[in-house]
């Protein structure tokens, strides 16, 4: 009898669905982190005062791409970017849109102080929400000295 597989045929055009909303599922990161950014003051964020140039991602749509991919362990700007082409959660999460790595390292570089206190604001949020279980992390970085090489332990006769 031949083995039975499911059909997975690569070259069948596929449609997304017109909401990604109906690819994320509802217990996602993605979700709070957009409510939470939302609620922050975004006015303290830099901005391009003249208007020339192409036209700005908004300052929350930045700021929720960063504490999402940071949360997921994505911390370089390139595979931030690389991570809106692949990730359903990030794609909805910067409506289709991808900006490029120089956008996102630009964001990251004027507005150090206002990150900082955003990632802030959204922890206590987090734990306020009780999303979130905050405590101390120890490591211990004690470096003993060992007489445990082979010389010393093995003996040949």
């Amino acid at each position: 009898m031949a083995p039975r597989f499911k059909n997975t045929d690569r070259h069948t055009p596929m449609l997304l669905p017109p909401d990604l909303r109906d690819w994320v599922a509802e217990d996602d990161l993605v979700h709070f982190v957009i409510q939470a950014v939302e609620r922050l003051p975004l006015s303290i964020f830099a901005v391009n005062p003249k208007g020339c140039g192409d036209e700005q991602y908004p300052p929350h749509l930045m700021l929720a791409l960063l504490i999402y991919c940071y949360a997921n362990g994505i911390f370089s700007s390139r595979r931030i970017e690389r991570a809106t082409w692949r990730d359903i959660a990030v794609r909805y999460l910067t409506a289709n849109t991808h900006p490029d790595h120089d956008t996102i390292c630009a964001f990251r570089r004027n507005n150090r102080e206002a990150i900082a206190a955003a990632f802030v604001a959204v922890l206590e949020l987090a734990k306020e929400l009780k999303l979130l279980k905050l405590g101390v992390v120890s490591l211990d970085g004690t470096h003993i000295r060992a007489n445990a090489s082979k010389d010393k332990n093995v003996t040949y006769q």
